[in-house]
């Protein structure tokens, strides 16, 4: 099974794209979920949702369709994984609803979070409920040199089946900042090494293409070899593609599938594809 999907489910620049031409802002998500199996929920990285939206989240999507939710900026960069248990709790009870459709639930964690605090990842881990899975994202370099400081990370989410989530942000970085969307893309995105390992059943992968769609070809060439690998494993990838601005992350997805040759719901007809094109009067 392989997981794919974008980095959002809504947007204004999808309606008429890929999107119906009069999708509302209320059906984007069922319509999303038309196109993909997965998607990354980065709202709840900067706020809690009410309760109902979490029902209505649960209620819209298929039961094969499984979400990515981050952890709370509150969490792991304001309160840096200390004295948060209240926060965590909340953060629980409130997603707990939704806990048989998450595929993954992010910890993205700071540069500023080094080797110095991995008994406090490891602290703040053994508060998680077990049966989640969980993906972890640290952007400290020292975490990719290849040395004990990296070996202790791997071995540690090795042994209790967690993911080390990859983020290959190359394509992005390969183009000159021409728009204010790649340079605004190019200032918050991490230019960290490409990390390839699997250390859960799930490993994750979040791909930064660049804005021209065939130019990233060569960037995820090796990857379509490691995600077939991984599926004859048994293991069941998590894929999202970015753009700068998004715009054409679906087209990126798609790409992807066709070049890897497996059948997925991002060939069918996207519902604008679907809708009856309008007869010309003259």
């Amino acid at each position: 099974m392989l997981y794919l999907g974008c980095p959002q489910w809504s947007s204004s620049h999808w309606k008429g794209r890929f999107f119906s031409q009069h999708c509302s802002n209320a059906n984007m998500l069922s319509e999303y979920a038309t196109m993909f199996n997965s998607v990354e929920g980065n709202t709840s990285f900067y706020a809690n949702p009410k309760p109902e939206t979490v029902m209505q989240w649960k209620n819209t999507v298929p039961d094969d369709f499984k979400f990515t939710f981050k952890l709370p900026k509150l969490i792991s960069h304001e309160l840096a994984l200390q004295n948060c248990q209240k926060e965590l709790d909340t953060w629980l009870n409130l997603f707990a609803p939704l806990f048989d459709k998450i595929g993954m639930v992010m910890l993205q964690l700071p540069a500023s979070c080094g080797p110095e605090h991995l008994s406090r990842i490891q602290s703040f881990i053994a508060q998680l409920p077990r049966e989640l899975c969980l993906g972890v994202e640290v952007r400290n370099l020292a975490f990719f040199r290849k040395d004990d400081n990296e070996r202790r990370l791997n071995q540690f989410l090795m042994s209790n089946g967690i993911n080390r989530i990859m983020m290959d942000t190359r394509p992005l970085f390969s183009e000159a900042p021409s728009t204010p969307a790649i340079e605004d893309a190019q200032r918050k995105k991490p230019r960290v090494p490409v990390n390839v390992i699997a250390t859960g059943n799930r490993p994750m992968l979040r791909f930064v293409g660049c804005s021209v769609l065939e130019h990233n070809r060569p960037f995820y060439q090796p990857w379509l070899k490691k995600i077939d690998t991984w599926i004859a494993e048994g293991k069941e990838p998590i894929v999202f593609f970015h753009t700068a601005d998004n715009y054409d992350a679906p087209l990126l997805a798609r790409q992807f599938i066709q070049d890897l040759g497996i059948e997925h719901k991002v060939l069918r007809p996207f519902p604008a594809e679907q809708q009856p094109k309008q007869q010309s009067l003259l």
